[in-house]
């Protein structure tokens, strides 16, 4: 049911006209942590305004992740954004859970899950991803989850409280191509995660090291936070249709006016590839054959154009 229900609102969104991201690192507490913190965040700064087409990015760091100063980018955002936009919040630094509140720590009093979230949902935009990379995110899930926002958490649960490292290989995973699974040239929220996973996964296996972290991700706005998102669980068809950023040929398309049409087209028939997946086992074989069939088909006229 909840496949359907998630299905259905997929086909009714525009894609996304803009994408307005919201990079907040918090408190260090020791000078390598602060380091680290502001410099995965200036990473992503970078290479999200170099990803092409229509993005708005705001960052802060350390001192500047006041209280005051992240409602102040929020309302901003709330202020420009459009309903067929879409929203991006990563957090980075430590969190801490007390077994019914996860809080994001930032100088001065922290931010609560509920508080953010509240700050979330006064932000139009049709789309939303939240990306906690945070020490015990998994206890802000309940609080941030919503339909049509995507959550993912560098913790299954708030219990995992030592510092994480996931956040390091999401950035990465803007960085290295491989990250972009199917060979598209946009790197999706759900490809980003997977990547960021795995390297987090053979961090801990080169290193000899219990893990203390284990990546999930939620995006029907019910439910728990899973390690493997696929169409079995339903989980993922959402973040499988957010582009984070496009690389190569998709990102020189992106910022070509010629040519951004094609993309939007191509991207939209790509979201459809998806939602028929999830969508399989609900319908009959020969339907989905077709279907299918057809996409591809128009996704390879698509992507000869752009080629052209």
């Amino acid at each position: 049911m909840r496949i359907a229900f998630l299905a259905c609102a997929l086909a009714a969104w525009p894609l996304a006209a803009a994408t307005h991201y919201l990079t907040i690192s918090g408190l260090g507490g020791e000078k390598d942590y602060e380091q680290r913190f502001s410099a995965q965040a200036k990473d992503v700064e970078k290479l999200l305004r170099g990803s092409g087409g229509d993005v708005n990015v705001v960052t802060l760091s350390g001192s500047d992740a006041t209280r005051d100063q992240i409602k102040a980018a929020f309302e901003k955002i709330a202020a420009t954004a459009k309903a067929e936009d879409a929203f991006v919040l990563l957090l980075i630094g430590h969190g801490s859970f007390d077994g019914a509140e996860y809080k994001f720590n930032i100088p001065g009093p922290d931010y609560s899950g509920t508080e953010l979230a509240a700050l979330c949902d006064k932000v139009p935009a049709g789309r939303q991803l939240v990306v906690n990379t945070t020490s015990a995110s998994g206890g802000s899930l309940e609080a941030l989850q919503r339909a049509k926002r995507a959550v993912i958490l560098a913790t299954k649960a708030g219990s995992e409280r030592n510092a994480t490292v996931f956040a390091r290989y999401w950035v990465e995973a803007l960085r290295d191509p491989s990250a972009d699974s199917d060979k598209n040239e946009v790197v999706s929220a759900l490809e980003a995660y997977r990547f960021a996973d795995r390297k987090t996964v053979e961090f801990y296996e080169t290193n000899k090291r219990l893990a203390t972290e284990h990546a999930v991700m939620e995006d029907t706005g019910a439910g728990e936070g899973v390690r493997a998102p696929s169409t079995a669980n339903g989980q993922g068809l959402l973040a499988a249709s957010f582009p984070l950023l496009r690389i190569g040929s998709a990102q020189r398309a992106a910022a070509d006016p010629a040519k951004r049409q094609l993309l939007v087209r191509k991207e939209q028939i790509e979201q459809r590839i998806d939602k028929l997946k999830y969508e399989k086992a609900a319908m009959a074989l020969e339907d989905y054959r077709k279907q299918m069939s057809a996409a591809l088909i128009e996704l390879a006229r698509l992507q000869e154009e752009l080629d052209k």
